[in-house]
């Protein structure tokens, strides 16, 4: 039972301020770290990649749309050529600066709207994996199972890593709840802890209908920008060390 643990990071924007990226860089092993579209600025960029790597946390590139004013969770319709150069730029941009502090990025993960997007859009899903083979066709995209993303990828031999959320609501069909519906988002550290467990241990998770989803994961997801994020990160750390899991970035 190996499982990397991943966080949504330096998403904070000029003077304004969300989460606690260095508490939770003692926390997670790999940092999805946003890249200015969303969320994310030059200098936050350079401050979260270099506490990054100084505390041995692997870095990923958090590509989104265009989309500061709804922090990238309004889906937007994007023509493929230029969704692309987008998420070839975005990736670019926060390779160089991970690397001008010595590191690198090493994995790919969409955020928001887009990462749901490409879940079931099998064009939107080409262009990001597009964007990635241009660049560097061996840095895996974190995507859900069962995803658009995974033929996209096997197609341009671009690796994938399959994740699951602790912290969000299930379908019965593996995807995540929307956000606009009521209980998409858990804030309660117990029942995520337990949900994290059984994700890494068992491979399933309770759906919002009652049923149970298979979620064949490598790497577990828990939210930067909720309430008590820093809690519940360390909560499921906690419980997945005691549970036996062994957590290790899947790079």
């Amino acid at each position: 039972m190996v499982i990397d643990l991943n966080a949504d990071l330096g998403e904070g924007f000029g003077i304004w301020r969300l989460g606690d990226d260095t508490a939770l860089l003692d926390i997670v092993t790999s940092a999805n770290v946003a890249c200015g579209f969303h969320a994310g600025d030059p200098v936050t960029i350079r401050r979260t990649c270099a506490a990054a790597i100084d505390r041995g946390v692997t870095i990923g590139a958090q590509v989104s749309y265009r989309d500061l004013a709804h922090f990238g969770r309004r889906e937007m319709e994007v023509e493929p050529e230029e969704l692309c150069a987008e998420v070839l730029y975005q990736l670019a941009a926060v390779d160089g600066i991970a690397r001008a502090m010595g590191g690198r990025v090493s994995y790919v993960k969409p955020h928001g709207a887009l990462y749901n997007r490409v879940v079931r859009d099998p064009v939107q899903a080409a262009a990001l994996i597009d964007a990635v083979a241009d660049y560097d066709a061996s840095l895996p995209v974190l995507t859900l199972p069962g995803s658009a993303v995974h033929q996209a990828a096997t197609a341009e031999g671009v690796p994938t890593v399959c994740e699951a959320f602790a912290d969000r609501a299930y379908t019965a069909e593996g995807t995540l709840v929307p956000r606009r519906e009521p209980g998409s988002v858990l804030h309660t550290a117990e029942e995520v802890a337990a949900r994290a467990v059984r994700m890494a241990v068992e491979q399933r998770v309770r759906a919002a209908d009652g049923s149970d989803v298979a979620v064949p994961a490598r790497s577990i997801c828990v939210h930067g920008d909720t309430p008590d994020a820093v809690g519940l990160a360390r909560a499921v750390r906690d419980r997945l060390l005691e549970a036996g899991v062994v957590l290790q970035p899947f790079t």
